[in-house]
């Protein structure tokens, strides 16, 4: 039996866990003689529909973001761009398996060779679909791992990680992957810890595995002493989780005693099952792309209605804080976005996006309206450049206001503001007449450090604590004090410890962070002095 090894990646979703080790297989067409074109295009049609119903049925069990994830494969698996070349191949001879290899591989080999990160990334998710018609065309099963396994191997499928029960614990290592991809998202949104890019890993004779999603290793066969390590490590870390835990139920205040106002961070209403509306001081973000998985959901009015209501009335009259479509760069929408930009996340995205479809634009804002009969519902635009695009776009909210009044349709007059992502809008916000502002941190500090978010190579340039990232987010709070309305921000660094202090120090008093940060950021304001924290 060989002894411990240690591996070390990088960090995809932090936790520490032990157990047994499952190895992920990878699925490769089978060589046999071609039947008929007739008997083949059958056997591939057949396949195509019960990867698609295998994939509907884990989407229905499945939260709002992770469905979507899963949409937007059940969307491409019936495109029928990706079926003609399979069904041309077949027709000139290849077996279903060969055919759909060759297709799929070669969509697959297009995305890994993306510039971007984000996009390489996404090349799990054509993995994924391709397993499931090759799984489905040799009538294979999918295993189901023991409790608390170690699912190892080349990379891991979203619909693999939401099939598995993660309850009794458990975790993930890769030898590829990315701390960008779909999985690592869903991993740490479910707490499972994740390490990626870890090289080729030889499971050969090894039973057991550990793993340190925090510090990016894996450990195979790891020894008495190092499980004792890691046990002290994972009840240090409950005590910290504990402590978080109660400072989550209580208003944030500075050791100094300031009141700090601190929203949530959503992708739909399931984000908010489970959690008392009592903790929060209303949600500060909804990220309603993730409500849509192609242009023409965007045409239902009803359905986005009964979204943003359920989410007012879990609110109970605190503010919620919706977001327009923030479709474009890594946020594709099927029917709505275009393609072929050379930079997407400087092309059009955004509120540029939304005012060359007004017709999509005026009816979120009218769902928006209808919304605020029920609470404070406040409308927030992304991605603003310049004062224009705001008035141009209060054009439409006032329309749709007027219209609904004429119908005598129950509506509420939403607030009006705007994300504060582009250096132009941040360092001339009191040009802007809004009603409030919020800081975008993770674009804001993308733009400001020349460095994209997804690509792992200038990972390291994109850091919120950059004086220039201060001295944009310094412009951007003095901007909106000029302008006599308030600003908030969301993003990663609003719920970061490390940061808090340089931002309650620039003069923010409201933040907005994920569900699962609400009880860290809570405690870390809890121990700062804003005193200590200002320059």
């Amino acid at each position: 039996m060989p002894g411990m090894i240690e591996q070390s990646g990088r960090p995809a979703s932090p936790g520490l866990t032990e157990g047994p080790v499952f190895k992920l297989r990878s699925l490769k067409s089978a060589t046999r003689r071609a039947r008929s074109p007739k008997a083949e295009t059958a056997l591939f049609t057949a396949a195509v529909r019960t990867a698609s119903d295998d994939l509907k049925k884990i989407a229905g069990t499945a939260d709002v973001h992770a469905a979507a994830i899963l949409e937007f494969q059940i969307a491409m698996l019936e495109d029928e761009a990706l079926s003609e070349p399979v069904l041309a191949a077949i027709a000139e001879g290849a077996t279903a398996e060969a055919a759909w290899s060759q297709t799929i591989g070669a969509e697959i080999a297009g995305y890994e060779a993306a510039a971007d990160d984000y996009f390489r990334a996404r090349a799990a998710d054509l993995t994924d679909i391709a397993d499931r018609v090759l799984a489905a065309l040799g009538g294979e099963e999918e295993r189901t791992p023991p409790a608390g396994a170690i699912l190892i191997g080349p990379d891991i499928t979203p619909s693999r990680f939401l099939a598995t029960n993660w309850d009794s614990g458990g975790g993930i290592a890769t030898e590829a992957g990315s701390p960008s991809s779909h999985v690592a998202m869903l991993a740490r949104a479910r707490g499972v810890a994740m390490v990626v890019g870890l090289g080729p890993i030889d499971t050969a004779g090894h039973a057991r595995a550990a793993i340190d999603g925090g510090a990016g290793t894996v450990i195979l066969s790891p020894d008495a002493k190092t499980v004792t390590r890691l046990t002290a490590q994972k009840a240090e870390a409950a005590k910290t989780a504990s402590a978080e835990a109660g400072a989550r139920q209580n208003p944030a205040r500075t050791a100094c005693g300031t009141a700090i106002e601190v929203t949530i961070n959503i992708s739909g209403p399931d984000d908010l099952d489970g959690l008392d509306p009592a903790f929060t001081d209303g949600v500060g973000l909804v990220r309603t792309e993730f409500l849509f998985k192609d242009a023409r959901a965007m045409e239902d009015e009803a359905r986005q209605l009964a979204a943003y209501r359920k989410i007012v009335g879990w609110a109970k009259g605190a503010p919620v804080t919706i977001r327009t479509v923030d479709a474009g760069g890594d946020k594709p929408i099927p029917g709505y976005t275009g393609s072929g930009e050379t930079d997407p996340f400087l092309g059009l995205r955004g509120l540029r996006l939304s005012l060359t479809r007004p017709d999509l634009f005026r009816l979120q804002l009218r769902a928006l309206a209808r919304a605020g009969a029920g609470g404070p519902v406040r409308i927030m635009l992304p991605m603003v450049t310049s004062p224009h695009e705001i008035l141009a776009a209060r054009v439409h909210l006032d329309a749709v206001l007027a219209e609904l009044a004429a119908a005598r349709i129950d509506h509420g007059t939403p607030e009006f503001g705007m994300m504060v992502e582009v250096p132009a809008a941040a360092f001339t916000l009191e040009d802007f007449a809004v009603d409030f502002a919020s800081i975008g941190s993770n674009d804001l500090v993308q733009y400001m450090t020349a460095s994209a978010r997804g690509s792992a190579d200038v990972a390291g340039l994109g850091d919120p604590g950059h004086r220039a990232v201060q001295i944009a987010i310094r412009a951007a709070v003095r901007g909106a004090e000029k302008g006599g309305f308030p600003i908030s921000i969301c993003g990663d660094a609003a719920g970061d410890p490390d940061y808090l202090p340089m931002l309650l120090g620039a003069g923010l008093r409201s933040i907005s962070v994920a569900v699962s940060a609400l009880g860290r950021a809570k405690l870390a304001i809890g121990g700062l002095d804003i005193g200590a924290a200002a320059p």
